[in-house]
């Protein structure tokens, strides 16, 4: 038996779709299957706007840009999340302050941010997992400090905050569609919006500030960050299953947690499935030896799994930012390991899976 710690989720109806699109006679280049894909996402989150682009790390960068994000800005971090987030900052020449994140959900800590000495132009906020803190905390702080709230919400499609997805409490929120997300379409990121100033100026970046679409005339500097039709036509498949995809997410979870709780061994984050659609299955355990001996021996038994992001400050490009003055990301990181968590996963492997670990610990 072999089981990957998690893979995309397919149907029939994508294959089906494709090979229609395919007989069509489209370009496969970004056009009307794109607009159709940006228009079911919107309805589907609520919000008045959805650009689809290359991956969540342009998402999250156009996202910047569009808020007016320059050099000498500074931008709030967490210290743990995945590289790209604090990359972006970097690449629209702004400078990343970071900060630790809370031990309940590893997202941002707030205190640490409202205690901060630093003057930010905003702050990224980073839902772990589909959970967040208090996201109306960070609303009314960014509104009474002038700042810009984006949302990096790669990992929370699906997610709310008091009934309210994650990802339209900013100015802006971003998802990802990278394989082991929700939805997939194999790379491609998501932008939402409710203001028409942010979107205008997306649609504009993301296609070489033309002064309207197929003309080559240009307004200003711009990317070619376009999406592509045989992506959305897979897309479009996919956001008509998504309620099936979130509750296979959630009931995967709830599977684990009453297989694995009465294990005093493992930590599982406290996690209100009412509100969450977790990405993937985390877990802590008691230390960096523990959690990469159970992975070998899960692996040896057929079983994917994989270690959290590392946290940024212990990344190279970041050690800079003083080892210890993260602890809780720092201890977390290096104790935290994902189960196999794919949509398609059968009840038989979570079993097997399941008893293996209980068998670890005896």
């Amino acid at each position: 038996m072999k089981i990957n710690q998690i893979e995309p989720y397919l149907s029939d109806k994508e294959s089906i779709a494709v090979a229609e699109y395919l007989k069509s006679g489209g370009w496969l280049t970004e056009f009307k299957k794109t607009q159709e894909f940006e228009r079911r996402i919107a309805e589907y989150i609520g919000v008045k706007h959805a650009v689809v682009v290359p991956s969540g790390t342009v998402a999250l960068y156009l996202a910047l840009l569009s808020v007016g994000i320059k050099p000498g800005d500074k931008v709030a971090v967490p210290n743990y999340t995945m590289i790209a987030t604090i990359n972006v900052i970097k690449w629209a020449g702004a400078e990343p302050i970071i900060f630790d994140v809370n031990e309940d959900t590893m997202c941002m800590d707030f205190n640490a941010i409202k205690s901060s000495i630093f003057s930010f132009k905003a702050i990224l906020y980073v839902a772990i997992n589909g959970r967040s803190g208090n996201m109306n905390d960070y609303v009314n702080y960014c509104k009474d400090n002038n700042l810009f709230l984006i949302e990096d919400s790669a990992q929370a499609m699906g997610s709310c905050f008091e009934n309210k997805f994650l990802g339209t409490f900013g100015d802006l929120g971003v998802f990802s569609l990278t394989p082991h997300k929700i939805i997939t379409t194999g790379q491609g990121g998501i932008i939402i919006t409710n203001n028409s100033e942010y979107y205008s100026k997306v649609k504009a970046l993301k296609d070489f500030s033309r002064t309207k679409p197929g003309v080559d005339i240009h307004n200003d500097i711009g990317y070619n960050f376009k999406f592509t039709d045989i992506q959305s036509v897979i897309g479009i498949e996919q956001i008509k299953t998504i309620d099936f995809r979130i509750q296979r997410k959630k009931k995967l979870y709830d599977d684990y947690y009453n297989k694995l709780v009465h294990l005093n061994q493992i930590q599982f984050f406290e996690t209100d499935l009412d509100q969450v659609t977790p990405w993937a299955i985390d877990i802590v355990l008691k230390s960096k030896e523990i959690r990469d001996d159970l992975a070998k021996f899960l692996l040896d038994k057929g079983i994917g799994s994989r270690v959290f992001y590392p946290a940024l400050n212990s990344q190279l490009p970041y050690s800079h930012f003083e080892s210890g003055s993260f602890p809780i990301s720092e201890s977390i990181t290096e104790r935290g390991l994902w189960l196999p968590s794919s949509i398609g996963l059968r009840d038989d492997e979570l079993e097997y899976i399941c008893d293996n670990i209980i068998e670890y610990f005896k």
